[in-house]
């Protein structure tokens, strides 16, 4: 599972906008020399960032981008899916009953890998561009996995009369 350039990119490039930006516009030529990517393709980029509204352009002398909002505000997966980055681990299509199979049938790890695509998108969902930029996102994924385990343990004892009566 790798995800492509666009959305890779896309989050790159509003982290930026977001840590220079100050309230004033940021020109792409600006974040494409610190990030290092091709001013071009932050173009592209933008025109569907702004399009998906992440971002307000600034015409003019002292023009260039600004956030639509507050980065606390503004989701990953939000960015990832404005410049058209599906979030998914198959290889079938979205909302096709076809498989990726040559008889158009499912593998038998189809499941697997679309719940693995639906939990990226729960995790991208979770964190926030200001997450990001303020370096609050190595651990979380840990963290979730750890209360969701407790939790699933505790509702297994509360559930089970066996279990409680051993418990006694």
């Amino acid at each position: 599972m790798k995800l492509s350039t666009k959305g890779r990119y896309a989050v790159m490039a509003l982290a930026d906008l977001a840590c220079q930006s100050k309230g004033q516009p940021v020109a792409l030529a600006d974040i494409a020399a610190r990030q290092e990517i091709s001013l071009s393709y932050l173009e592209q980029l933008f025109g569907k960032l702004r399009k998906g509204a992440q971002v307000k352009s600034v015409r003019g002398p002292g023009g260039g981008y600004l956030l639509a909002r507050p980065a606390k505000d503004m989701r990953i997966a939000d960015i990832v899916l404005a410049v058209d980055e599906p979030i998914k681990a198959t290889l079938c299509r979205p909302n096709s009953s076809n498989g990726c199979r040559t008889d158009n049938s499912r593998c038998v790890t189809h499941d697997l890998w679309e719940e693995l695509g639906n939990q990226i998108y729960l995790f991208l969902s979770t964190i926030s561009l200001e997450d990001v930029i303020e370096h609050r996102v190595l651990g979380r994924s840990g963290e979730t996995f750890i209360m969701e385990h407790a939790a699933r343990i505790n509702a297994q004892h509360k559930t089970d009369p066996a279990q409680q009566q051993a418990a006694e």
